[in-house]
């Protein structure tokens, strides 16, 4: 025993002071360098967030299917809406929400720095809920799945572009920022996934369009469910850490 402090003591006199007190503080930082490190290394459960998540990239469903919800039906909605052979308003029936997803996403990030993720969500759904469906027979207005007129379709495909403009960005930073660093990637493919998946939805839901009468106003129908659950389940959710620590 003796012998092994001796050449302990032997070592430390040999080395110069600055040497000495560098070796003693990694002795002395060892245990706690150990429990940092095993600090750092833990991560919370992927299933806290998932519900979160989850519920998140409904806008990104919503955004695929309104993307194909009009490629089925569109010859039924011409016929029925009057404008059939009129390539210019099939055209513009498509590619109006598109207009409404450009200018909306102009301003999605303002949106979702100034009133919060969740809140973006909400007025993500908001617009889509009303364009798709809304009827009102003391304004005069009807669109969508309500509509009999070319010009509320395209009214309402507009509004429902400018949910569709809010909702990426929206989405793409709540995921980022509610999910735990060791599942940010797979967390963040659900968004992809979620779209291809309101794009397939949509032309499934459409297959009937041929054999019954008036079945695209149903298409319409559809979309407002999700887009509802979002808004709703949004005030269940947590709001972004970053954007609260902001």
């Amino acid at each position: 025993m003796w012998e092994r402090e001796g050449r302990a003591f032997s070592m430390y006199k040999r080395m110069p002071s600055r040497d000495r007190s560098d070796v003693m503080d990694v002795e002395e930082n060892s245990a706690f360098s150990q429990d940092s490190m095993d600090v750092e290394t833990t991560n919370p459960s992927m299933w806290l967030s998932f519900p979160h998540v989850v519920v998140g990239t409904l806008s990104s469903f919503l955004f695929g299917y309104h993307l194909g919800v009009v490629n089925e039906p569109l010859e039924s909605i011409s016929l029925d809406l009057g404008f059939s052979g009129n390539t210019l308003a099939e055209g513009l029936v498509v590619s109006t929400c598109l207009g409404g997803a450009l200018i909306a996403s102009l301003f999605s990030g303002w949106i979702a720095d100034g009133v919060g993720r969740r809140r973006a969500f909400q007025l993500c759904a908001l617009p889509m809920i009303i364009g798709a469906s809304t009827r009102s027979d003391k304004f005069f207005f009807h669109f969508s799945a309500t509509t009999k007129t070319l010009a509320g379709m395209l009214i309402g495909r507009f509004l429902v572009g400018t949910g569709m403009g809010i909702g990426p960005s929206a989405v793409a930073l709540y995921v980022t920022e509610v999910s735990p660093a060791s599942v940010r990637g797979t967390y963040g493919s659900f968004i992809q996934i979620a779209t291809c998946l309101g794009l397939m939805v949509a032309l499934f839901i459409g297959i009937p369009v041929k054999e019954i009468a008036g079945w695209w106003r149903i298409c319409f129908w559809v979309s407002t469910i999700p887009a509802g659950f979002l808004a709703v389940a949004m005030m269940f959710c947590a709001e972004s850490p970053h954007w609260l620590y902001k």
